[in-house]
Order: C-alpha cells, then structure tokens, then sequence
C-alpha cells in the first residue's frame, strides 16, 4: 500500500513538472558547473553566450576556424617566424631556434607553423611520449599570433607521422623516438 502511495505521488509529482524549464543557475552561483549540471562544452557555450562572442543558433567556430570539411580545421595563417614551443600537458615551454640553433628548433626549409604545408620541428631532448591525441601544441610566433595546433598521431620513429594535404596548416613534431602530427585547429592574438 505504501508503494502504491508513492508511485502515485512521484507520478503526480512528474507530472506537475513535466515541460516546465530547468532553473539556470547565475554566474555568481558559487557552485562549480558540473554540480549545475552543465558538461564542459555546455559551460563553454554559456561563457561565450555572456562574453558575446557567441549567438545561439549560429555556430560557435570563428570564420577563421570554419573552413575544410574537417571541424575545427582553422585556415593557414601567413608566414611569420616561430618563436617559442609550447605544449601545455607535458609543461613545455622552450625558446625556438631556426635550424639547431637552440635546443629545439624550427626546419627553415620547412613552412613556418600555421602557414599552409607541414612545418617541422625538432629537439633531442624533448619528451614527447606522454602527448596523447586531442591535445594541443601552441607556437607563438613574430607576427603577435599564437597557433594553436591539435596533435591527431603520434607516432615511434622520426619519420612517423608525415601527412601532406594541400591547403592545410599542419605541424610534424619530433623528439628523441617520437614524431607527433597535429593540425591548426585556432589562433589567438598575443603572446
């Protein structure tokens, strides 16, 4: 009999609530978002409703970052030298040489990083075996932009990982036995 009651309640209790609209939490909430219920793509798409820089209905891809059949593919940025290597993940963030100037270096002969073909950079000490797919590169460069590149293979061997395709902005990453293809999926201004 008990039971019976209870279904009914929480029977009656959907319901009542049944199309009604979630409660949006405000941003001075203090609750962190995934308490909210919000996913990390869905917080995202909130922080750029409120910053501007996003409309609901349109995509959130800058035209910068809409072009090739591929999402997130960004268009080749112009030729500027690179100046430092940055790999978040791993905490790399070293100064960038051209032709082994430096500890790691940039191939000169190669397209500079986030212009059009496959830039190539190179260091014997770099560590790059804990670098997974989906995780990003970042090169600031001459021009005050930072190319932002996403790695899609990582390969043993130097000469692992090589994948021209014409038009796009890619970067061959090689360290001590490991070679990492990434693609330039964003830019940002500044350093």
């Amino acid at each position: 009999m008990l039971t019976a009651v209870l279904l009914a309640i929480g029977t009656g209790a959907l319901l009542r609530t049944e199309g009604a609209k979630p409660v949006a939490a405000t941003t001075d909430d203090a609750l962190p978002s995934r308490a909210l219920g919000l996913s990390d793509h869905r917080r995202l798409v909130r922080q750029l409703e409120e910053s501007g820089e996003h409309r609901p209905g349109q995509g959130a891809r800058s035209p910068r970052t809409a072009a090739g059949p591929l999402r997130g593919v960004a268009q080749p940025l112009r030729a500027a030298p690179p100046l430092r290597l940055r790999i978040p993940s791993l905490g790399i963030d070293v100064p960038l040489g051209a032709d082994g100037h430096e500890e790691v270096s940039w191939d000169a002969d190669s397209p500079t990083p986030g212009a059009a073909g496959t830039a190539v950079i190179s260091g014997s000490g770099l560590r790059l075996t804990g670098l997974q797919r989906g995780r990003t590169i970042e090169v600031p460069r001459a021009d005050r932009r930072t190319a932002v590149f996403t790695v899609v293979r990582i390969s043993p061997g130097e000469a692992g990982g090589r994948e021209d395709r014409a038009g796009r902005a890619q970067l061959r990453l090689i360290g001590g036995e490991t070679a990492v293809l990434a693609r330039l999926t964003g830019q940002r201004r500044g350093r």
